[in-house]
């Protein structure tokens, strides 16, 4: 098989199936059964593709992890984030840019977020949605199924032969041709997770889990790069999870490699990176650099970046206790703060700013529910609009036409304000740090509601699904982890509530009996093993830094 960076992507695909399974057997190895058509995306020349990826790129993303783990032990000890001495020439320079939109990408005033099973892939491209974000990561429960058959929902999207029957007979279908559709934006796995039904025997001999990251990113920009081209568009990515900007480099360099290796263009790719941590809040100038020529923007991942304030500072004292997550909303002063430093750094550097989900949804039984979440939503796309966004995200159809009104009133028939700098905003490390100015107060509500939240979702998740309306929420990975690491910090700071009950294991066990007494079980369903998982991540001595890496590795 012809390997060098210049083979075609027709030779790739038509290359001997004997000589691929030759190069491939001894570097990557699929170790769940093919399910129906599998095959289609697990080829010899597709896993050719995973292992040079893993070759290149798989040992500095475990030096970057590591450097991860080194970060949290500083950052335990009381060693603030800050704005980076090393890198302030960077911030400092007024001359460079991202290379911005790319086909496809210019108008970006909503975007539907889901999964990428079938029937919400065609729920999503039959919607009014700019962009539809793709997620393989915390909208989909990681099973060896959603893995590959979401892949096989996108081959077939950009092919035109989408479908999906319903067990009650009913069937779905892309309404109109792809290339009036949303565009396509695919997330990734996090650089964190592994994919542990494919293993990577490297040079040395070591076996080792594929990265999700590479797994996803490989298999979809493989199958599809080309093909979007032709459509007029191309392979677009949002990069989650990311906490330096050296992990943004490593994206870059692997997008170089992944042109080259396929034949396409320098600069094709376009990545619209989350900063969902509070670590990247501090380089977001820094990691728009690293990925200049592959870059589109950012976005405002408010969920996970909740997270990772508590999770990042969980362990430093009383001041950093939040409140009941319903209270940490996105006018309090330190969430303000992260927008208005993210609008800012991306229009400095003509790079997209991308709002985040409001987690309301509405409820079609429901009127009075719905038009909470309208309000909700209308109010919170209103604000973001006027703070300069250029656009936002919804998780539900319905959602669409109220986010894009607001957006409306602002652009107008411009397609985004990235033109409008916002020269006025001035944000120190103390503001993006000032966790006391949330306010609010744990509540005994509060406490069986996170408790709650977090096993139902746990139990959606065990069961394969990773977006799941709980509460006429919309909750997945990134909000039900703010659940459990909230009961993790209140218990182990001893916070008392406002009713005057100290959290305690007993006061949690209550909690918990409270919330399962709640339940309406089922046949097939996973709260047993859900309720342990909930033990693991927010009742034991040690913080697992993601609630799903464990539950994956035992149950998934």
């Amino acid at each position: 098989m012809n390997t060098t960076p210049s083979a075609t992507l027709e030779e790739r695909e038509t290359a001997s199936v004997s000589e691929s399974f030759e190069t491939v057997a001894s570097r990557i190895e699929v170790t769940e059964p093919y399910g129906e058509r599998y095959e289609e995306i697990l080829t010899p020349a597709a896993l050719d593709f995973l292992a040079a990826l893993h070759d290149r790129f798989a040992g500095t993303r475990h030096e970057l992890l590591a450097a991860r783990l080194q970060t949290r032990i500083d950052t335990a000890n009381g060693r603030d984030p800050k704005f980076l001495p090393e890198t302030e020439w960077i911030r400092l320079d007024p001359e460079w840019r991202v290379a911005g939109a790319a086909p496809g990408l210019e108008d970006r005033r909503v975007e539907i977020t889901g999964p990428t099973d079938r029937k919400m892939a065609i729920n999503a491209l039959n919607s009014d949605a700019k962009v539809w974000l793709a997620d393989q990561e915390d909208a989909t429960s990681p099973t060896w199924a959603n893995v590959i058959e979401g892949q096989l929902s996108l081959f077939d999207a950009l092919r035109g032969r989408l479908s999906y029957t319903s067990p009650e007979g009913k069937e779905y279908r892309v309404a109109r041709d792809i290339i009036e559709t949303p565009t396509i934006v695919l997330r990734p796995r996090g650089w964190h997770l592994v994919e542990k039904h494919i293993r990577f025997h490297d040079r040395a001999g070591r076996d080792m889990h594929a990265s999700g990251s590479l797994v996803d990113f490989g298999l979809y920009f493989f199958h599809n790069a080309a093909r979007l081209i032709e459509l007029g568009r191309g392979p677009y990515f949002y990069l989650p999870k990311l906490e330096h900007h050296l992990e943004a480099r490593l994206w870059n360099d692997i997008f170089v490699f992944a042109q080259e290796y396929l034949g396409i263009p320098q600069g094709t790719i376009r990545a619209t990176v989350l900063i969902e941590t509070i670590q990247a809040a501090f380089q977001m100038e820094e990691i728009l650099y690293e990925l200049r020529e592959h870059c589109a923007g950012l976005n405002a991942g408010r969920w996970d970046y909740i997270f990772s304030i508590v999770k990042t500072f969980r362990c430093r004292g009383r001041r950093w206790v939040l409140p009941n997550r319903t209270d940490i909303t996105m006018t309090v002063p330190f969430m303000r703060a992260y927008t208005e430093l993210l609008v800012a750094s991306c229009h400095k550097r003509g790079a997209h700013a991308i709002g985040g989900m409001s987690a309301f949804i509405p409820n079609r039984r429901d009127p009075e529910v719905t038009e909470r979440a309208f309000a909700a939503v209308t109010a919170d796309k209103r604000r973001e609009a006027g703070d300069g966004f250029d656009g936002t995200w919804v998780a539900h159809p319905d959602l669409i036409p109220v986010a894009r009104a607001e957006f409306d009133a602002v652009l107008g028939e411009a397609p985004n304000q990235v033109g409008r700098l916002r020269d006025d905003v001035s944000v120190s490390a103390a503001d993006l740090l000032d966790i006391p100015s949330a306010g609010g107060s744990v509540t005994d509500a509060g406490v069986v509601d996170n408790v709650s939240v977090a096993i139902r979702y746990l139990e959606s998740w065990l069961r394969g699904i990773g977006a799941a309306a709980i509460d006429n929420l919309m909750e997945d990975a990134a909000t039900a982890e703010i659940s459990r690491s909230q009961i993790w910090q209140w218990l182990h700071e001893n916070t008392v509530t406002a009713e005057g009950r100290t959290i305690d294991q007993a006061y949690i066990v209550a909690a918990m009996g409270e919330a399962v007494a709640a339940l309406q079980r089922f046949d097939g369903d996973r709260f047993d093993d859900a309720i342990q998982v909930f033990r693991t991540v927010a009742l034991e001595p040690e913080f697992p830094t993601f609630l799903t890496v464990g539950a994956y590795a035992r149950y998934l």
